[in-house]
């Protein structure tokens, strides 16, 4: 089926599953996946115990399994972070897709996950296929907006070739991005990931992969949409930590 979404919004079960009445239960289970991590169980084995013990739906098991964290793992990503009034003058380097998907959930209501390790992520899944919607250039332009407020000396942002639209998403970018102070640049590439893991400079990711590999960290779409919240219609944010 063609993707035919304009909004970056909520599922259509996630009111049922993400109710009031479950935050406990995903807490707990949020819990005992980073136990059964800190103590080296093996993924994705780990979260089916986990997401059966507590009787988890797929997309409940997808929120735990972005909220946990080992032990280790979130004690060395919280020594990296990088507080955002650290960032200016410096080169920051943006997970592009990353940063602005949750922005766009937060725009349109979708459900945003506060994790173990302190990161605001989304429940949005690609897998390749990325399509603008209409809260991708709002998005666009209050990243741009906290980039000047945070004056890096050096931006680049980074968007995954293989991923379809990333072109269009960079030419977005490149238009909005002259009307702002910020040196901005938007950089196609299919080696994103790798590129962030190495970089010398400040990351701006919510990505765990990318985080337990590179130096210091910004969790720059946490500190966009807490920003920009009083604009924001509906914001639903579900604490697993």
């Amino acid at each position: 089926m063609p993707d035919t979404r304009r909004h970056r919004g909520p599922h259509p079960q996630d009111a049922a599953l993400f109710s009031e009445e479950i935050h406990g239960t995903l807490r707990h289970a949020v819990r005992d996946l980073s136990w059964l991590r800190t103590h080296g169980y093996a993924e994705p084995s780990a979260l089916k115990l986990v997401g059966d013990r507590y009787q988890l739906r797929a997309r409940q098991r997808v929120a735990v399994g972005r909220c946990a964290c080992p032990d280790r793992a979130m004690a060395q990503r919280e020594s990296r972070r990088m507080k955002p009034e650290a960032v200016e003058g410096t080169v920051l380097e943006l997970d592009g897709l990353n940063v602005l998907t949750t922005v766009e959930v937060a725009l349109a209501g979708g459900v945003l996950l506060l994790g173990r390790d302190g990161c605001m992520r989304d429940m949005a899944s690609f897998h390749g296929n990325y399509r603008l919607v209409r809260e991708t250039e709002r998005a666009v332009e209050i990243v741009l907006g906290v980039l000047d407020w945070l004056r890096p000396s050096e931006v680049r942002i980074y968007l995954d070739r293989p991923v379809s639209n990333s072109g269009r998403l960079a030419s977005t970018i490149r238009t909005a991005a002259m009307e702002h102070s910020a040196n901005v640049e938007a950089i196609l590439s299919s080696r994103v990931d790798e590129i962030l893991k190495a970089s010398s400079g400040v990351v701006a990711t919510a990505d765990s992969a990318i985080l337990d590999a590179c130096g210091p960290w910004l969790n720059l779409a946490r500190v966009a949409v807490e920003q920009h919240r009083p604009e924001l219609d509906r914001f639903w944010l579900l604490d697993l930590a």
